[in-house]
């Protein structure tokens, strides 16, 4: 990762344009290719970012990154208080707990709950960034990742469609398709995961261990 704090201008080109004025930032280069710009009162997330694939050209005084959509993020770099890179090795990812892992054990093997001929490729299929939880395949023999949460938020949506960019790098898995499965999903995460494609599943926990029958709701 490399962290560097700057006094800059954002400007961003693409589906629409945004402007950020000169201010101190942190900005964040992770390994994985994605390029963030924070402010130190918005919590985790980003004033403006780029995830992966992209391409972070440097020039004095500018950065510009750009993604396979051709939309750029152009910093412009007035005055650079800090720049550093650390390893920070290999994460072990997120542990859940007893529900969600329980929820991820059942869903696997009932597979066929997502929709008739699914078949199961495997459970914490390995990325460079992390596991899927579920990678699938439908009743067409397309690929699908499925990514299960107790309570389905937002962070929970941006997780898995770095996953699906990554997975979408394949060409043995590609195209891929996601499904976001949670007992419960946010207002906010839903949108989210319907403008970028992604299926939301609501699970039924005691219905999946078999203590009701009506199993689970599709949206």
């Amino acid at each position: 990762m490399r962290l560097v704090i700057a006094r800059c201008t954002v400007d961003y080109a693409g589906r629409l344009t945004a402007h950020l004025p000169s201010a101190v930032r942190l900005l964040l280069v992770k390994a994985d290719g994605s390029v963030s710009v924070h402010a130190d009162d918005r919590a985790y997330k980003p004033l403006n970012w780029m995830s992966p694939p992209c391409r972070l050209t440097e020039e004095p005084g500018s950065w510009t990154v750009r993604n396979k959509a051709d939309e750029t993020l152009t910093i412009t770099l007035e005055e650079i208080q800090h720049d550093s890179q650390h390893d920070l090795g290999v994460d072990p990812g997120l542990v859940k707990d007893g529900v969600e892992a329980h929820l991820q054990e059942l869903l696997a093997e009932h597979v066929h709950t997502l929709g008739e001929g699914w078949t199961l490729v495997r459970r914490e299929y390995p990325t460079a960034i992390g596991p899927v939880d579920l990678l699938c395949r439908d009743d067409s023999g397309s690929s699908v990742a499925v990514e299960i949460k107790r309570r389905g938020e937002i962070d929970g949506v941006e997780q898995l469609t770095r996953y699906l960019e990554l997975l979408n790098r394949d060409p043995l898995l590609a195209p891929v398709a996601g499904i976001f499965a949670a007992q419960q999903i946010k207002p906010q995460a839903r949108v989210l995961a319907t403008d970028r494609g992604i299926r939301c599943v609501t699970l039924d926990y005691d219905a999946l261990r078999g203590i009701e029958s009506d199993e689970f709701r599709l949206f």
